[in-house]
């Protein structure tokens, strides 16, 4: 950031701790994901289930993970939508490079709702592709009983406003 320029939304944010929404896994949602993508039988059949390692019916946790995703981008059309209506030029966010430290700490059970988080913890300007930015985060999930249930930290390329 240059000395006379303004900090962007997302450099303001750095170390911040956002909740970025909350989804409740419903037995009929776990069982659709399930049957599409991880057709695991605690992950499909709720009287199987019961005798499984987990003792019920379980979410995947590719399932956990992916409602992250589907929240972090609703966040980021939030944030673009802020920009514009304060008069500012939003960041341009691209795509994800990886993810790395997924961790699927607790099972996620039928009608557990879970909060989900995102912090930004760096971003850095990349050499390689002038006006991009590298996008650090650590992303969490934790259930009503305030056990975490998923993390991991990922990346994504953003492009920053010119100030």
């Amino acid at each position: 950031m240059e000395a006379n320029s303004k900090p962007s939304i997302l450099e303001d944010n750095i170390g911040k701790i956002v909740t970025i929404g909350s989804y409740e896994f419903t037995e009929a949602r776990i069982i659709r994901f399930a049957e599409k993508y991880d057709p695991q039988v605690f992950h499909t059949d709720p009287i199987a289930a019961k005798t499984s390692l987990f003792g019920g019916l379980c979410a995947s946790g590719w399932h956990t993970t992916a409602v992250w995703m589907r929240l972090n981008v609703q966040s980021m059309a939030g944030i673009i939508k802020g920009c514009m209506e304060r008069g500012e030029t939003p960041p341009v966010f691209g795509p994800s490079p990886g993810f790395e430290n997924l961790r699927w700490a607790h099972p996620v059970y039928a009608d557990d709702v879970i909060a989900y988080t995102a912090q930004i913890t760096a971003l850095r300007p990349l050499a390689s592709k002038p006006g991009w930015s590298m996008l650090s985060h650590h992303a969490t999930g934790t259930n009503q009983h305030g056990e975490r249930v998923m993390e991991f930290d990922g990346a994504a390329l953003v492009m920053l406003p010119q100030t």
